[in-house]
């Protein structure tokens, strides 16, 4: 009777990111113990994987070099670069399988973390489900960058993107911002291209390069003094969080006003620069109906106010902003749009110098006319306008004589500020002056607290269009002439403008 032979056990060791001191404790327990030790090299030249662990192997052990085919010179296989390390990797498996059955414990080593980026993985991929498999962490070459750089990489909810250099320049260059905080690997070729794309977004001053991290032949060096040719593999650029920390002098740094759209009312249709622009203010002045809709942050000052006073609003955030102080006006929907980017320009052309020289950006949002239209279809899929029936800050004659000039062009209109407590009969009015240019069956379209829980969205015409059931946190959508609606199969009406006129 033959024993059968149990089969080994399959590891992934992570060795951090070269420094065999920054290898953890059971790394070197599962390294010292293992049958058979495998590791990555080149054609020509040394593993460094096995440098780093050279110390901790014995002669009992059986070393498996893993050789690349091929790294950086071309290739004559049919199938390119993919094919042939796809094939290399099924020959490695197989190999290592081999010593699996037969009982022996395999320790493939892996620089950095295995499954960051790690040669590990296409083992893994190929073996896990057939031997026990486990795979042991390493620290990862960007954290040991940011050690030695000295830099922190993220502060509070700022977010840290890991960015290949073998995208492309265009591909680089749309994923970064000058906000958060990013890391770009695998540069060696690719070097001159990561450095295009982070001077095309204006994050150069900020960006960190480190070579070798840890190692003995560890390199930092400015940006601008890298040598593009001589830039190896094993080398990343950091760009670490613009944020200032909790305890940076924020008198002396410039002032900043951010005037913020939240959309119109969805979390998810938050844009991801609103999101930044709140997160790194220092004091939010708004109403306080919006401002409640933005998550408290612990060191933030908040400042609501009533919704009729726009500009002492703006003039708070800008008398902030001038102590030095990041400012965020926060507006629902888009902030130029009846709200309060206007306002707070206003206030800087009336104002004190001093005002002109703020760093003032207008961060846009979701208007709730587009929310309203993405709801029921495109209703302002072709020419339209937008009109506010507020006469607080103009004439009511003034409205009455767009009113005609829209209807008479027949765009199809968006109308904010419908009605308030004050004003009960402006709605019914603007209904008879478009009846006068638009046929009964004119669709109309009434939305309140679009994207929040209490959403309602009516459809109707204008020949039964009730003016009592809007209120000032309705949005009214008229068509024009050439809108019309649509029944799916689903049953539910959809109302679109064609994007052809009269044709």
């Amino acid at each position: 009777m033959i024993e059968s032979t149990m089969p080994g056990k399959l590891f992934g060791v992570g060795l951090g990111p070269g420094d065999p001191e920054l290898i953890t404790l059971k790394a070197l327990r599962t390294i010292r113990q293992a049958h058979v030790v495998a590791y990555p090299t080149a054609k020509h030249g040394q593993s460094n994987a096995r440098c780093i662990v050279n110390l901790e192997l014995t002669r009992e052990q059986i070393e498996m070099p893993m050789i690349y085919p091929i790294t950086t010179e071309s290739t004559g296989h049919p199938g390119g670069y993919e094919a042939i390390i796809a094939q290399f990797y099924d020959q490695m498996a197989e190999q290592i399988a081999a010593h699996l059955l037969e009982g022996r414990d395999v320790a493939v080593l892996c620089e950095g973390d295995p499954f960051f980026y790690g040669s590990f993985m296409y083992l893994h991929d190929r073996l896990a489900h057939r031997f026990s498999t486990s795979v042991i962490p390493g620290i990862p070459s960007v954290m040991a960058a940011a050690a030695r750089l000295g830099t922190p990489l993220v502060r509070r909810d700022s977010e840290l993107t890991i960015l290949p250099a073998t995208l492309s320049e265009d591909a680089l260059t749309a994923r970064l911002n000058p906000h958060d905080a990013f890391a770009i690997i695998k540069l060696g070729r690719n070097f001159t291209k990561a450095k295009n794309a982070l001077s095309r977004a204006k994050v150069s001053d900020k960006a960190l390069y480190i070579e070798r991290a840890t190692m003995s032949q560890e390199r930092i060096v400015p940006l601008s003094e890298v040598n593009s040719p001589s830039v190896p593999y094993f080398s990343l650029i950091l760009v670490p969080d613009s944020r200032q920390s909790q305890h940076s002098d924020i008198v002396n740094s410039p002032g900043q006003v951010a005037v913020v759209g939240l959309g119109p009312g969805s979390a998810e249709w938050i844009t991801p620069e609103a999101q930044q622009a709140l997160a790194e203010a220092t004091d939010l002045v708004g109403y306080q109906r919006y401002l409640d809709r933005v998550p408290l942050r612990s060191g933030q000052r908040r400042f609501g106010s009533d919704n009729k006073v726009e500009a002492e609003r703006a003039r708070h955030a800008l008398s902030l902003a001038e102590s030095g102080r990041r400012v965020c006006v926060v507006s629902s929907g888009d902030p130029g749009i009846f709200a309060m980017a206007s306002a707070v320009l206003e206030s800087v052309d009336q104002g004190p110098e001093v005002w002109r020289s703020l760093d003032i950006r207008i961060v846009p949002g979701v208007s709730a006319m587009q929310a309203v239209a993405a709801r029921i279809g495109a209703p302002l899929g072709h020419d339209f306008c937008v009109l506010s029936l507020s006469d607080r800050l103009k004439p009511w004659e003034v409205i009455v004589k767009r009113l005609h000039a829209v209807a008479s062009a027949d765009f199809a209109l968006a109308i904010y500020n419908p009605i308030s407590s004050e004003r009960k009969w402006q709605l019914a009015e603007a209904q008879a002056i478009l009846a006068g240019y638009r046929g009964p069956e004119t669709p109309v379209v009434l939305a309140r607290a679009v994207g929040r829980s209490d959403e309602k969205i009516m459809i109707t015409d204008l020949g039964r269009f009730d003016p009592g059931l809007a209120d000032m946190q309705t949005l009214i959508l008229v068509g024009s002439s050439t809108t019309r609606s649509l029944a799916l199969s689903d049953h539910r009406e959809m109302i679109y403008t064609p994007r052809t006129y009269g044709v």
